[in-house]
């Protein structure tokens, strides 16, 4: 059984580099890869499917930052955090916004695994594990 997910790890692998285009991932080539297992079907397809989800999923993350807020954010807001963070990871972002009163005030960033907090719950948390 080990062998067989050794083997879908590694399709999945090289059928996401098929998915890059620029470092990016292409939506035309993901369809163009989708297309080709569905026709071809390898052995696991499952497996592979799967893999290769997480494998797109993770650089799709990476390129985009998810900005929570309590408050309002504007426009140029999300045009000058995705420039920033943009400059700082080395490849274009997309900010997207989520809606979180639990932080009361301020902000929470999300690339990929990588979190920037200035938020006020963000401040009290660490105010009480300091305690």
């Amino acid at each position: 059984m080990a062998a067989h997910a050794k083997q879908a790890q590694q399709l999945a692998r090289q059928l996401f580099r098929l998915s890059l285009a620029d470092g990016a991932v292409s939506p035309a080539k993901v369809t163009g890869v989708l297309e080709y297992v569905e026709k071809h079907r390898p052995a696991n397809p499952i497996m592979v499917l799967k893999a290769y989800e997480r494998l797109i999923a993770t650089e799709l993350g990476r390129s985009q930052a998810l900005v929570e807020h309590a408050g309002a954010v504007s426009e140029d807001v999300l045009h000058s955090i995705a420039a920033v963070l943009g400059k700082r990871y080395g490849r274009t972002l997309t900010a997207t916004t989520r809606a979180n009163p639990a932080l009361i005030a301020g902000l929470r960033v999300r690339v990929g695994d990588d979190v920037y907090e200035s938020s006020v719950a963000g401040q009290l948390a660490s105010l009480a594990a300091s305690v």
